[in-house]
């Protein structure tokens, strides 16, 4: 009988920002959110946590990834 394990993937975002309206934090927060989305379907993160910037390089948060198997 061969056993198929299971892939799983943890991903946790925290990112902060101070802004002058919510509408421009939702902006940059969606901005980021589409730049990381995009780079983890490149494969560009490896387990543990990362530091996460924005367009011009200022940090803002972290990503986490963790990539598991299991039955």
């Amino acid at each position: 009988m061969h056993e198929h394990l299971a892939n799983y993937l943890t991903c946790d975002v925290e990112l902060n920002f101070a802004g002058p309206t919510r509408a421009v934090l939702n902006k940059w927060a969606a901005d980021v959110l589409r730049a990381l989305a995009d780079r983890l379907e490149k494969h560009e993160f490896d387990d543990g946590y990362h530091e996460v910037t924005d367009r011009v390089g200022k940090p803002v948060g972290t990503i986490y990834v963790d990539y598991s198997e299991s039955d």
